[in-house]
């Protein structure tokens, strides 16, 4: 280890910087700085050397150029136990640089916020990257400091090592400065291949290029994965600091675990799908229980009674603000996690002593347009487009000589809402706009037909069924027949739909063909 002697400060995001050169100023390290964070520094009462000192030429074209200069690079890339280099500092009167504390032009923040393309390229940091790669480079010798977060601890190391970093401590630094300069050229990547040369959008992009670039940024770690021996961690698309799950706030509970954030996405996905007041009710991924009603309340309670031992022990999602009402009858039923956009002050008022239930905020009214659907497989990973389709009255195709009746189409159209959620095959019965019944996961369709038949605690007859894909033969519909169903939604283009039509008109019941399928792996 060696002391640092000098240090090069340029950062954009100025907080705690003046502390933090304070700090250095103990150890008589001599600062050198650039533009507003030199005049910030000095308006401190701190001895600053600006850059055009040590370069001997100004910084020019409104800021673009200003440490891209030998006396720069030369300082913080040079190998202090090699001979050749020391002699060619010497000769070119170039000095050492010992610590660079860099962070970059904010491109990804502006971007959010859909600037304009001149402040997009203006924002295009070129002298903070080299930087911060050139001392990443040079680790044995150089600590390069990409993040206010690191000030603390450094003042510190530097506290207990007389004015050293340990070479453990600058090779932490420059991995995650290299994985700072990684990031930041995805996002540049990403947000100027969207566009073309005049700024405009470019048209429909490539949803599946050759290189696929998936970023993303920790938000925590999990106490455990989905069982005790597994480690896991969650993680945030890169740039969504606010959308989805995975920014979700928490608001009181224990804390989330693995299976919790699963079952909770399916619950707030499957509650997401309607505009009047709803409520899903999630057991391992699959819905137990789901309702839209008049009232949040009256759709809990309808959701509730589809199956009221699988909910035991569940969560719940809604489309709604929690409200009193509503949180007063959850709170009669053990529940691990309810998924909402927002809880009332009564609502939490009422559940405020079930101290281990988690409550957690999702926003859903930020963008996540273009979210993509990803599968790990052994060496590699399955992506796909989000099923996000939506049908409407006009899609359907009645096949049957019985015509289904205005309300068994809205029947319909609710579950077939709830089957794109249930794990395939997937069976859904229901009735104004109640699930009765689920029969989910099954190796053969009929066997799902006669499971959430057989497991319903709500009468099936007078329900209408749901199936996520095409009867391959007619014993699924007679089995449905025979439980009282009035009519079907299922996508048709089986090689025997014949025969499915043929029973449904032998057995009078309607049956209507989506042309599209909901499978759910």
């Amino acid at each position: 280890m060696s002391k640092i002697a000098r240090a090069l400060i340029s950062v954009t995001d100025k907080s705690g910087i003046v502390d933090f050169a304070r700090g250095l100023g103990k150890w008589g390290v001599e600062i050198i700085s650039t533009g507003n964070t030199a005049k910030q520094l000095r308006e401190a009462g701190l001895a600053v050397k600006d850059i055009s000192e040590v370069t001997g030429m100004p910084e020019m074209l409104d800021g673009r150029v200003k440490t891209l200069h030998p006396k720069v690079h030369g300082g913080i890339l040079a190998r202090r136990d090699n001979p050749a280099h020391r002699k060619t500092l010497e000769q070119h009167s170039i000095g050492w640089i010992d610590l660079v504390v860099v962070n970059l032009y904010p491109f990804e923040e502006v971007a959010a916020r859909g600037a304009k393309f001149e402040d997009l390229i203006e924002n295009i940091d070129i002298g903070g990257p080299s930087m911060i790669r050139s001392a990443a480079k040079n680790f044995h010798d150089v600590a390069v400091v990409t993040s206010p977060e690191d000030y603390p601890a450094l003042l510190a190391e530097l506290e207990r090592g007389s004015g050293e970093l340990t070479r453990e401590t600058r090779w932490r630094l420059a991995q995650k400065a290299f994985a700072r300069t990684a990031r930041y050229d995805s996002a540049i990547s990403k947000t100027l291949g969207a566009l073309d040369h005049t700024g405009a959008a470019a048209g429909e992009r490539e949803m599946f290029p050759a290189d696929f670039d998936l970023r993303l940024e920790k938000v925590t770690s999990l106490r455990y994965g989905e069982n005790p021996h597994q480690k896991a961690a969650l993680y945030a698309t890169a740039g969504n600091l606010k959308g989805g799950l995975a920014r979700c706030r928490a608001l009181q509970g224990k804390e989330l675990s693995f299976n919790n954030l699963v079952d909770l996405e399916a619950a707030w996905e499957l509650a997401q799908e309607f505009t009047g007041p709803a409520v899903a009710i999630i057991k391992h991924t699959n819905p137990c229980g789901c309702s839209e009603q008049a009232s949040q309340v009256e759709s809990y309670k309808k959701a509730l009674e589809c199956d009221p031992v699988s909910a035991f022990g569940g969560v719940i999602g809604l489309n709604r603000p929690l409200d009193g009402e509503t949180a007063e009858e959850i709170g009669k039923l053990f529940v691990e996690a309810i998924a909402a956009p927002a809880f009332t002050p009564q609502a939490l008022e009422k559940l405020a002593s079930k101290k281990n239930l988690r409550l957690v905020e999702v926003d859903a009214s930020a963008s996540l347009k273009g979210e993509l659907h990803l599968k790990q497989v052994s060496g590699g990973m399955l992506v796909e487009e989000k099923d996000v389709h939506v049908l409407s009255v006009n899609d359907l195709k009645t096949v049957t000589t019985k015509q289904p009746t205005a309300e068994q189409i809205t029947d319909l159209l609710f579950a077939w809402k709830v089957c794109k959620h249930v794990k395939s095959n997937a069976i859904v019965y229901a009735r104004a706009g109640q699930v009765v019944g689920v029969g989910a996961g099954q190796m053969s369709r009929v066997d799902s037909v006669k499971l959430g038949a057989s497991r319903a605690f709500l009468p099936i007859e007078g329900s209408v069924l749901a199936s996520d894909a095409f009867f391959p033969f007619p014993d699924g519909i007679e089995e449905a027949a025979n439980v009282g169903v009035t009519a079907i939604i299922q996508p048709g283009g089986s090689i025997r739909d014949k025969d499915a039509i043929e029973a449904c008109n032998r057995l009078g019941v309607a049956m209507v063909f989506t042309g599209i399928r909901h499978f759910r792996h």
